[in-house]
């Protein structure tokens, strides 16, 4: 209350106000020293005309800079973590679909929804789909916090949990590279004659399941030789790709660490779940349609292990943080796991410690590959194109060219208390919201 009344009397809260609503309800933006110049530039003779606006932070009602965090998290940043699932939504639904600078045909290639599962690492307690009770003979709700922990945690085998997702995103590489040997092999192509033929494109997210365990889900496309924008071959269809798909996954193995005279060898476990997607958007929940499966997605690229498992969101410098961390028991094993784990000469390329709060998954939770449609970059460049072309818009010169010379430093992150209360009064300006999903 002491400093709103202090940047009340010095008649600094509209602009304050003002300039916390272009963050569109980010929660800790980053807070940054420095200025800019825009000058007007003469491209036939090259001189630098006058100056068209200056910003400088020390000017600002905020005394930074505030640009936004962009975290993907929703428990870091409520409202990045919309604007990055909204844009995750517009980029699954361009290669299902066309559109963002994807071709409209490539709603009629051969395309499925598979997710791929982790092995068994012991029993934890569930929710069977045929009524009958979990093997501790209780039958439990959805929102029970014991699902997904193990029934006897002494027994479980939390060290091979804990390199299954350090292991993750190596395996789903050596997927990648079977399954465009098994369609091939299916095709009755050589792989180099392949690439002549098809190509396969896929957009791809990590979720964790309760029991902390990574698992993907993928949109998985067959296209012609040059991706989206050719139509993929007569013999490309949906049953040569979902066998493909069954085959490579059986295939697909990497070998781990050997650990005091134990070997391990990581694969994807035995629930695989491949089914095509269809084009309409309403069947009366009877078919997987295209926007079914943009907005599952996208659901998952904004959460984290500490949804799904009650861990950390952001890393432990020391183990002794655990002491005072409120996360699950399960979650809390498989930290101390990874961080003694992590403390060994072998495994130190795995960066196990650093990761731990992610229950050591080191890869990133959306990817897709190059021809599958637009990028997140893409999408972000262009929002920031609009918001310029609506500032040029109301300005009364327009300049054909423009020279910008800035400087900027980081000054902290985060936002001040009495910052705090006022953005949570405020709606974001327009424009700052990001896209929709129409």
């Amino acid at each position: 209350m002491a400093e709103l009344s202090t940047l009340a009397s010095l008649g600094n809260l509209p602009e304050l106000a003002r300039q916390l609503s272009g963050l569109g309800g980010c929660t800790h933006p980053i807070r940054l020293d420095g200025h800019r110049t825009e000058y007007d530039l003469d491209t036939h003779t090259g001189e630098i005309g006058n100056v068209l606006h200056h910003l400088d932070s020390a000017t600002l009602p905020a005394g930074h800079l505030l640009v936004r965090c962009n975290n993907r998290r929703a428990t870091r940043c409520p409202a990045c973590a919309e604007v990055y699932r909204r844009d995750t939504y517009q980029l699954i639904t361009a290669g299902l679909r066309g559109g963002k600078g994807t071709p409209d045909r490539v709603a009629a290639h051969p395309r499925v929804f598979a997710t791929f599962t982790a092995p068994g690492f012991g029993p934890v307690h569930n929710r069977r789909t045929d009524g009958r009770p979990c093997r501790c003979g209780t039958h439990h709700d959805q929102d029970d916090p014991a699902l997904g922990t193990p029934l006897d945690p002494d027994t479980y085998d939390y060290e091979a949990a804990v390199l299954w997702n350090a292991h993750a995103g190596d395996l789903w590489r050596r997927f990648s590279i079977y399954l465009r040997r098994e369609v091939a092999k299916r095709a009755g192509l050589t792989q180099r004659a392949f690439r002549d033929h098809a190509r396969i494109s896929f957009a791809k997210v990590a979720e964790y399941q309760k029991r902390g365990a990574v698992h993907f889900h993928a949109v998985i496309r067959l296209d012609g030789p040059h991706g989206g924008d050719t139509p993929p071959p007569p013999w490309a269809t949906t049953g040569l790709l979902t066998d493909a798909i069954e085959a490579a996954t059986a295939l697909a193995r990497i070998d781990g660490p050997e650990i005091d005279g134990r070997a391990h060898v990581f694969a994807f476990g035995r629930q695989l779940d491949v089914r095509p997607i269809r084009s309409a958007d309403f069947d009366g929940g009877q078919e997987l349609t295209e926007r079914a499966v943009a907005a599952y997605i996208a659901k998952y690229a904004t959460k984290g292990a500490e949804t799904a498992t009650g861990t950390l969101d952001r890393p432990l410098r020391f183990l002794a943080e655990l002491a005072r961390a409120r996360i699950t028991d399960h979650a809390r094993r498989m930290i101390r796991t990874a961080w003694a784990l992590g403390a060994r000469k072998e495994l130190e390329h795995l960066r196990l410690r650093a990761w731990a709060h992610m229950l050591c998954f080191r890869g990133h939770f959306s990817t897709k590959s190059r021809r599958y449609s637009t990028t997140l970059g893409a999408l972000r460049d262009a929002r920031a194109e609009w918001r310029r072309a609506q500032a040029l818009a109301a300005a009364e010169t327009v300049p054909d060219t423009t020279l910008v010379l800035a400087h900027w430093v980081y000054a902290g992150t985060g936002l001040t208390a009495a910052e705090t209360w006022l953005a949570e009064t405020l709606e974001p300006a327009p424009g700052t919201e990001g896209e929709t999903d129409g």
